[in-house]
């Protein structure tokens, strides 16, 4: 059994919030790849660059928690045209975070200046330390970390 991982995907918050409702994440334009390097029990943030996909409105913020809960990548039929894949997360209550004051203490951004770049890829790993850095952020109840333990 490898060792848990920790994921950020790069969504818009509109989008998020039909992640949250759902449970489920939908990643890269409903690429299969990226889904599948997650495993069950794995943890997800959300990190959303603008409030909606097609506008311009910034949020840059972390705006979802949650863990991977199967082993499963399937298929959905959004539209006739439009059939992306997700996976199945269960995701925690948690307080939307301003990525900004956060910044300086992210080891997965390098560059502070462009602090932006590692956001471009739209799913990637990060390591632990950053993860529980985050989350302390975000979760105001003690018992919501047990969730994702």
């Amino acid at each position: 059994m490898r060792a848990k991982k920790y994921w950020i995907a790069t969504i818009s918050k509109e989008h998020a919030q039909r992640a949250i409702n759902g449970n489920f994440i939908q990643v890269c334009h409903g690429k299969e790849g990226p889904l599948k390097r997650m495993q069950k029990e794995d943890c997800l943030l959300i990190y959303s660059s603008k409030v909606t996909m097609e506008g311009g409105e910034k949020c840059q913020a972390f705006t979802a928690l949650g863990k991977v809960i199967d082993d499963e990548v399937y298929s959905f039929q959004m539209t006739e045209k439009f059939i992306p894949y997700r996976r199945n997360i269960q995701f925690v209550e948690c307080n939307e975070v301003s990525i900004i004051p956060l910044i300086e203490n992210l080891e997965f951004i390098p560059n502070k200046k462009l602090w932006g770049y590692p956001f471009r890829y739209g799913f990637f790993e990060i390591n632990e330390n950053d993860f529980n850095f985050i989350t302390s952020k975000m979760i105001s109840k003690a018992g919501v970390v047990g969730n994702l333990q």
